[in-house]
């Protein structure tokens, strides 16, 4: 038979690991598929990272390391691959996860693939990748011991990074696009920046070339308010201006928004009951290992909430024999209340059909899938179909609907 897990992880970064803990421990069969060579997504390529909680001084890849060893520890099954495709099964509840090499089934399954480094486009940018320019610091940094380099971009990645090469280079140069003092990083970054001796900046402006023979030797400054341009040496340039959504496999099958980020609600949510998505792949407002790791830990609970609420309307409601009674109410509302005391008398009294109580406001999708509005409100299904409905406590409706 078929292998099928509760929830496929598509990604290994914080969101994917965090979602992958929280799964496997509440016994939820867990595949995480991670197509780069070493699970921590991004985050793993961070040299420092100081606002983690509880990891004052700590490097992003001794904190991918750990959340590693606690997926291991609950038994997170791990593989290597490139989801190509999500496929629907026909019922919708299963999934297909198609790899180049191989294809996985799930009952859910949690998007959580980050965002790939921007890439300008600029002349030479192509040309020169991995002759220098870079979009690892600590991937290369040893590469340009004792030389001097400029670093593209103002956010906080850019600044972080900056101050890390600075370990390594002989001069940093940032190339930053706004007036004098003004960059897009938070304050504390920029203050260790501006500190920073080995940092030299160069205001309103942008790199619009990259230039050499084998390696960079030279980058090409346009100054932005007077256009002027003028050729700057350098031995290395490291590019941090922003991220692209990995996200493509799923275009369109769920909503992205119009930069392709996925969409998710509150609950990580996509438009596709049981696929989720966690972390910087997602349409949200701050990109951070921290809020990642939250998006995980949300999705994967609301995926075992998602496959509990599928199970049980399957095998009570869609596949009964019988017809079925289902009574959306809820506790704190008095008029539900009375309906379903009415209710049970009255169906207590016969046997022909089966009746099932659902709580609308702990099972809100399932109430929303079937356009349940007011409380109370009982649907009659014979055959997996709504046949009648009452949403009042009058004993005469209900009475009809037996």
């Amino acid at each position: 038979m078929e292998k099928i897990y509760d929830t496929i992880i598509i990604g290994g970064g914080p969101g994917g690991l965090s979602a992958a803990i929280y799964a496997a421990r509440s016994k939820m069969r867990t595949l995480v598929i991670e197509q780069k060579r070493k699970t921590g997504g991004q985050a793993a390529t961070t040299s420092e990272m100081e606002n983690y909680p509880g990891f004052p001084s700590a490097s992003g890849p001794e904190i991918m390391d750990k959340f590693k060893e606690h997926c291991d520890k609950f038994g997170v099954e791990f593989t290597k691959g490139k989801v190509e495709k999500v496929e629907l099964e026909e019922d919708g509840f299963l999934k297909r996860i198609i790899t180049k090499d191989k294809t996985f089934v799930s009952k859910t399954v949690i998007i959580g693939t980050g965002a790939e480094p921007r890439v300008l486009g600029i002349k030479g940018e192509n040309t020169f990748r991995g002759r220098g320019v870079s979009y690892c610091a600590t991937c290369d940094a040893d590469f340009f011991e004792d030389l001097d380099i400029v670093v593209v971009g103002n956010g906080n990645t850019a600044v972080e990074e900056a101050i890390y090469l600075t370990k390594f280079v002989n001069k940093v140069t940032m190339v930053v696009i706004h007036d004098q003092g003004v960059m897009d990083a938070d304050k504390v970054a920029q203050e260790q920046a501006l500190d920073n001796e080995k940092i030299e900046y160069v205001w309103n402006s942008t790199v619009s070339e990259i230039g050499g023979v084998d390696m960079v030797d030279h980058v090409i400054l346009k100054n932005v308010k007077t256009g002027q341009e003028s050729k700057f040496a350098c031995d290395g340039v490291f590019m941090f201006v922003g991220t692209v959504p990995r996200s493509s496999f799923v275009e369109g099958l769920v909503e992205l928004s119009p930069q392709n980020y996925i969409k998710v609600n509150e609950r990580m949510e996509t438009n596709v009951p049981g696929i989720f998505a966690c972390g910087d792949v997602t349409d949200k407002f701050l990109r951070q290992v921290v809020t990642a790791a939250g998006d995980g830990a949300v999705a994967a609970v609301v995926a075992e909430k998602y496959i509990e609420e599928e199970e049980n309307w399957n095998k009570k409601v869609k596949n009964s024999i019988d017809p079925v009674l289902v009574a959306f109410w809820s506790p704190i509302d008095s008029n539900s209340m009375e309906a379903m005391s009415e209710l049970e008398k009255m169906h207590s009294a016969q046997t022909s059909t089966k009746l099932v109580k659902i709580d609308a406001y702990i099972n809100q999708r399932i109430a929303s899938k079937y356009g349940v509005s007011n409380i109370p409100t009982i649907l009659r299904i014979e055959n997996g179909e709504i046949t009648k409905i009452v949403t009042s406590n009058n004993m005469n409706d209900l009475n009809k609907i037996i």
